[in-house]
């Protein structure tokens, strides 16, 4: 096991683009750490870069404390899995999973037992004769991250390798990951753009964007408290809303939040920390489970009244989509009870729990009052 600590590092290619910008990221010996972040946001590629698979234009990346910026790939002691399996066709599951150890010139009794302990890990023994092209998706993944298990390595990367999944084994598979991972005890680096990946399997979540580093978190804490507009449109599914609007004084140190139509009451334990925006635009942003059907006891409640558009029924939630009459004309996505049915038109009494708003600054998008 090892950690592994990127010091300022930059990827430049010769053409001038810049995929990584300046990012600094401590991973502990041990730890699940999710690389997160839509197509094009460094993310593989600084996942590459510890793998040794790219060089680092510039910056620090240690490996159990030991710079490797020249080191080898290969002498890393790092595994790499990817999201095309990359399997060798022509050979039998045993052959794609001995193949790397007998390279190394690991003994035969050696690699009958890792492959023997890992093949029964995955739950793949039963495959050992067969090919790639006889297993199915879920089977070559397995077979994919048993090829990288058997090498004992002292980390592990993933690149989006449940991306090619469908939605049914995809979750099967994350919680293969998640109790790999409590087994081995070894670093896992995962690249995914996979909000609910993020959230279920990473014990830390690094959000990334053009090449930098937005926010380093838990999971939970990430959700709960977005540094910036980005984060709190990206993470989670429906993500949080977020409305073009004012902060206005309604004396006596009271505010209020305003977006068109819609007016929401700021508590007063929230008062302090907003009172230097008062009289400027905002973002407004409100989760889609904060809102409610009646108010919660001993919260502090404000009332809207919005007008349905349509609503979508996933089984143990319904999602509301409403129009609330903001001043930027956006949609609300309101998670709401699996019985809960109207139709389009329908005018629907909310209550949102204002302890959960927040406010950012449409110049920077920043949160405010963090």
């Amino acid at each position: 096991m090892a950690s592994i600590t990127l010091r300022n590092i930059n990827k430049a290619y010769p053409n001038g683009v810049m995929a990584v910008r300046g990012v600094s990221l401590d991973i502990a010996d041990g730890e699940f750490m999710i690389l997160l972040g839509p197509s094009g946001c460094g993310k593989s590629t600084t996942l590459r870069m510890i793998a040794g698979l790219e060089s680092v234009t510039s910056g620090d990346l240690l490996i159990a404390d030991k710079r490797v910026n020249d080191v080898d790939p290969a002498q890393r002691d790092i595994a790499i899995v990817f999201q095309n399996y990359a399997l060798y066709p022509h050979m039998t599951v045993l052959d794609n999973l001995s193949f790397g150890l007998r390279l190394r010139g690991i003994s035969a009794d050696e690699i009958e037992r890792r492959v023997t302990r890992t093949s029964e890990m995955l739950g793949i023994q039963h495959l050992i004769g067969r090919k790639p092209s006889q297993l199915s998706g879920g089977q070559r993944q397995r077979v994919a991250l048993g090829r990288a298990l058997v090498r004992e390595p002292q980390a592990f990367l993933l690149d989006e390798p449940l991306s090619n999944l469908d939605a049914t084994l995809r979750a099967a598979m994350r919680t293969e990951l998640i109790k790999l991972h409590r087994s081995l005890g070894t670093t896992i680096v995962h690249v995914t753009h996979d909000q609910v990946e993020a959230m279920t399997m990473g014990e830390r979540i690094c959000i990334m964007k053009d090449g930098e580093i937005v926010q380093v978190g838990r999971p939970m804490d990430v959700y709960r408290n977005p540094v910036n507009t980005f984060v709190a449109g990206f993470l989670a599914s429906p993500p949080m809303n977020l409305l073009s609007g004012r902060l206005e004084s309604t004396g006596g140190g009271r505010l209020t939040a305003l977006s068109g139509k819609l007016s929401l009451s700021v508590p007063e334990s929230l008062g302090a920390m907003f009172a230097s925006h008062s009289g400027k635009p905002v973002i407004i942003g409100l989760r889609p489970e904060d809102f409610h059907l009646t108010p919660l006891a001993g919260q502090p409640m404000s009332a809207l009244t919005v007008e349905v558009i349509t609503t979508e029924v996933l089984g143990p939630e319904v999602i509301l989509v409403a129009d609330a009459g903001s001043e930027d004309g956006r949609e609300l996505h309101i998670r709401m009870p699996r019985d809960f049915r109207a139709n389009p038109g329908y005018r629907l009494a909310l209550h949102f729990d204002m302890s959960a708003i927040k406010l950012f600054d449409p110049v920077t998008t920043r949160v405010l009052g963090a």
